[in-house]
């Protein structure tokens, strides 16, 4: 091996940056924070960090994910390669980007609170550092496409959810109205929901019944190329 060849070559930082989606109920959030040294200090930032070198950067971007959250049983999905030779003012860095899915009724309250994160509607997000907005569309953009054909939407939702709560997540993810009939017949045809005896009752006086994901069948037809919207 010819060491003189690889020392030879510019030297250049690595970095992972996470874009952290929530749904509320009605919105899809992202998790922001606000960024405590310079450049930029004190900006609405991703959360982000170098990969070390005794690491690889998806566990990297776990890492970093668990020092935000505290979890470290999150969906998490490379995104892009974000390289422009300016995207930082402090330096030449190339970062990857990943999203993560969590459920922020049950996460919440997990959160670290030393970078002052912030969940914001993705129809509202702030001005970001550097190329962070560009990589929140990518990962917004991912998601959309990835929810069509896999069931990573549930990580979203309570392990136990109604109907409506489904239709208005997905909804939310591609931002436009869902006609309630013919979602409704698509995603029960798919036979990858169980039905519960319990029922949601705060919303309506008749009440609607709660379902789960049944991810064995869904391991079975995967196969098949399941088609969700």
């Amino acid at each position: 091996m010819d060491i003189k060849k690889y020392k030879s070559h510019d030297r250049l930082l690595l970095a992972v940056d996470c874009i952290i989606f929530g749904f509320d109920g009605k919105q899809m959030k992202a998790l922001l924070i606000k960024r405590d040294f310079e450049p930029e200090k004190g900006k609405w930032s991703l959360m982000g960090g170098f990969v070390h070198k005794d690491e690889n950067v998806d566990e990297a971007a776990a890492r970093v994910l668990k020092e935000l959250t505290g979890l470290t049983n999150i969906y998490m999905e490379q995104v892009f390669c974000f390289g422009d030779t300016h995207r930082d003012s402090a330096g030449r860095v190339v970062s990857i980007a990943y999203f993560a899915l969590i459920n922020i009724e049950e996460y919440n309250e997990q959160l670290s609170s030393n970078h002052e994160p912030c969940w914001f509607p993705l129809t509202k997000i702030p001005p970001l550092i550097f190329d962070h907005k560009q990589m929140v569309k990518k990962a917004k953009d991912t998601l959309q496409q990835k929810v069509a054909n896999h069931p990573i939407g549930f990580e979203l939702l309570p392990k136990r959810f109604t109907l409506q709560q489904l239709q208005n997540l997905y909804e939310a993810i591609y931002e436009t109205p869902l006609d309630k009939r013919n979602f409704t017949k698509k995603i029960l045809s798919i036979n990858v929901l169980k039905k519960l005896k319990e029922k949601e009752k705060e919303s309506s006086r008749k009440g609607a019944f709660y379902y789960v994901f049944d991810r064995a069948t869904y391991a079975q037809l995967q196969h098949e190329g399941i088609k969700f919207i």
